[in-house]
């Protein structure tokens, strides 16, 4: 079997190297670079409690499914890649902003997610200023997501998958992709193009820009608990992320088509509001500042599945989380190109060309 995948992602990428160990033939067509785009951009949160409170029944199990598989994967992939992901489940504290936002986290609490007081949660994140508390979700993690594309470019590639980078689609006509260097038929071609998958075909997808600044201590200061196996912090309407030394404050939200500069209003918002809750945050240096786009459906779910045309499928829509769903996405959509899987009502892609099939 054939398949040609366009883009080169996280989700490409995992679906590629899923296909590959599975006998298929894969061609990866990548407009720019592997693991670029919103791969690249992520902060890499693996947000099971903090992003998905108000998800649905089949985006809730599809992201505890994916949550579930992700220390077997990222132990497989580092082992068929030999490159580090940086897998660590150190858990994430949601700080709540006043005493009736701790009592809403009361209601939350249940089973490994329990309500902490204001000295705990200094004790899990000692840079935290004055506090409520908050809720502490032992059970999340965070993977290094730069790391995670590259480790996952070079399983792809090792388990025999072809990847052209610097090799945009523009078309796809009669079971071929076209790009300005070839046509690249296929048995199935998978579009996984992120925010760009909607300038491929009739796909609803829009780009939705989220910034990110990253913070470096000074020099000589001492940091307990904190580095890439310390806690994600949530508050304020930002979450903070540390990675190998420095700290991740993210992320904006933005409906500004594909404009992916970063700006002095978002830096701004992101640090005062960080030194909301790490007052000692303001002697620490700004180490960089980038923007990324995510991609977004109209109901906000993701896009798992064929299109109305034969041979056809779409992976896209993933919007927050990309990295967290990436384990699942990569299996199941192996399965459902190869024909031994099922589609997902609430993430088939016709829900929204009138053409979902009879039940």
């Amino acid at each position: 079997m054939k398949v040609v995948i366009i883009g080169a992602g996280v989700a490409g990428l995992g679906i590629g190297w899923r296909l590959q160990q599975a006998g298929a033939a894969v061609t990866i067509l990548e407009r720019a670079q592997p693991g670029g785009g919103a791969s690249w951009a992520a902060a890499g949160m693996l947000a099971v409690t903090a992003e998905l409170e108000d998800a649905g029944e089949a985006e809730r199990a599809l992201a505890m499914r994916a949550n579930a598989m992700w220390p077997g994967f990222a132990a497989e992939l580092e082992e068929a890649s030999g490159r580090a992901v940086f897998y660590h489940r150190s858990g994430a504290l949601l700080l709540a902003q006043d005493g009736a936002e701790l009592e809403v986290m009361r209601a939350r609490a249940d089973g490994s997610l329990r309500i902490v007081g204001p000295d705990e949660a200094r004790a899990l994140a000692p840079l935290l200023g004055q506090t409520k508390g908050g809720l502490w979700s032992p059970q999340e993690a965070h993977v290094d997501n730069r790391a995670l594309g590259a480790a996952l470019t070079s399983a792809f590639l090792k388990a025999g998958g072809t990847l052209n980078p610097n090799e945009a689609a523009v078309k796809i006509e009669h079971g071929a992709v076209l790009t300005p260097y070839g046509r690249y038929a296929g048995d199935t071609i998978l579009i996984a193009a992120g925010a760009w998958s909607g300038l491929l075909g009739d796909i609803p997808v829009v780009p939705v820009k989220g910034e990110v600044i990253a913070l470096s201590p000074p020099s000589g200061a001492a940091l307990p608990l904190f580095n890439s196996k310390g806690p994600v912090v949530w508050g304020e309407g930002v979450y903070c992320v540390p990675r190998h030394g420095r700290l991740l404050i993210g992320a904006t939200v933005q409906e500004a088509g594909f404009d992916t500069n970063p700006t002095a209003p978002a830096r701004d918002h992101l640090r005062d509001t960080a030194q909301k809750l790490m007052p000692s945050l303001k002697d620490w240096t700004l180490a960089d500042h980038w923007a990324g786009l995510r991609p977004k459906s109209p109901d906000g779910l993701p896009l798992l599945g064929p299109t109305k045309t034969d041979g056809l499928f779409v992976a896209g829509g993933q919007y927050r989380n990309g990295i967290l769903f990436a384990p699942a996405i990569a299996a199941e959509m192996a399965d459902l190109l190869l024909g031994k899987g099922k589609v997902i009502p609430d993430f088939d892609p016709r829900r929204f060309l009138g053409d979902l099939p009879d039940e």
